[in-house]
């Protein structure tokens, strides 16, 4: 690392898609997207997304396309970067079972709003494989664009065993940021087959500058300083490692709590930055948090409160109806992972989470209310 410190400050380029960056570029594209299509990278993943939206719906947004279709279960960024964008963001529900946009509900607002919908923003929840047939398909049949929302995904393998958005017809975003999976601190990419949108990405990311010094464009400053690009080849180097020890720990959270509902397996590999779980519908979410945290574990709620929950979205988006959206954001507990993490460490989290299971009140709960508790 220091040598590469060195390298960089002797080469006098320090942002501006130097050398270190297009070599980042250049072993990502080879090593996780089988050297097909083009890569930018982008200072963050929300100026990724803001950037392939506007490229998606054009220079002018205004008029009677207005919304950016999304499920209301994802980060706030996605929202935030359509808004950014001019546009207004639709809510649909998610699937109950891998928690990514459920399609019927999707369809549902299609027909709905039809003309008035400027692009469809999908998200691969919680590092899952999202199926990208189907969206080219919506994409085809009703002549809007895609972006997909894959911040945390990057190191999943679809259920053929290729890497993930592989030959993506549309942008697909992810991110760098210290919660993920590829954790280096912030940053993020963007991912297409199709190179002459990713130079155009290139472009409206260095101010829109088509030309030397010269905006044909609107622009922004979404480039990746050299500094951060070192930090990302080294994090390469490893990730292998880090995907297989991840999936090793997942597993033992899977096979240590049986009683417990976790994410539906959308591929052979998830690129979970955490393991997401919904407790027995008997067993109170504050509950099991409050015990994790007694024992100095920490755990976390994604995405809960989800969108429409939140007040400025409540202000500025649209929303369809949410059933599993709300049923899942109501009880979901993200369990900790971690590159170092132990058998013993994952072991001692479930121990915790048996306790407050075991202590729990069952008595007068029917079967039936206990199975509307867990997912639906």
């Amino acid at each position: 690392m220091a040598d590469g410190l060195r390298e960089i400050e002797d080469s006098g380029t320090f942002s501006n898609f130097g050398p270190v960056n297009t070599r980042f570029e250049a072993r990502l594209l080879a090593e996780r997207f089988e050297g097909t299509g083009s890569v930018l990278t982008v200072n963050n993943a929300t100026i990724g997304l803001m950037m392939a939206i506007r490229a998606a719906v054009g220079a002018d947004p205004s008029g009677t396309r207005r919304y950016a279709l999304m499920p209301s279960f994802t980060f706030a960024a996605t929202a935030h970067a359509a808004i950014w964008c001019g546009l207004t963001p639709l809510f649909c529900d998610i699937d109950p079972d891998t928690w990514m946009p459920c399609l019927e509900s999707l369809e549902r607002l299609l027909h709905l709003y039809r003309d008035q919908i400027a692009v469809m923003v999908p998200c691969a929840t919680f590092g899952a494989n999202l199926d990208l047939r189907a969206y080219a398909r919506l994409s085809a049949q009703w002549g809007i664009p895609v972006v997909v929302d894959a911040a945390a995904s990057l190191g999943a393998l679809d259920p053929d065993g290729r890497p993930f958005a592989a030959g993506a017809p549309f942008p697909v975003v992810f991110s760098m940021h210290a919660t993920k999976t590829f954790a280096v601190g912030e940053g993020g990419f963007v991912y297409a087959d199709d190179p002459a949108l990713v130079a155009t990405l290139r472009e409206m990311a260095n101010f829109g500058f088509g030309q030397p010094r010269s905006a044909t464009m609107l622009g922004i400053n979404g480039k990746l300083s050299e500094v951060m690009a070192l930090l990302a080849l080294a994090k390469l180097d490893e990730f292998d490692a880090v995907l297989q020890r991840r999936g090793q720990l997942e597993a033992l959270y899977r096979a240590q709590l049986p009683g417990w509902t976790f994410q539906a397996a959308t591929g052979l590999r998830h690129a979970a930055p955490f393991v997401a779980v919904l407790p027995p519908a008997h067993v109170a979410r504050t509950t099991a948090r409050e015990a994790l945290s007694r024992r100095e574990i920490g755990s976390g709620a994604y995405f809960s409160p989800h969108l429409a929950e939140q007040p400025y979205f409540q202000s500025t988006a649209v929303a369809g109806a949410l059933r599993h959206t709300a049923a899942v954001a109501r009880r979901i507990v993200a369990l900790p992972i971690a590159d170092t993490m132990t058998e013993a460490e994952v072991a001692e989290v479930c121990d915790v989470l048996h306790a407050v299971e075991a202590a729990a009140p069952t008595r007068g709960m029917r079967p039936a209310a206990a199975l509307a508790g867990a997912v639906n």
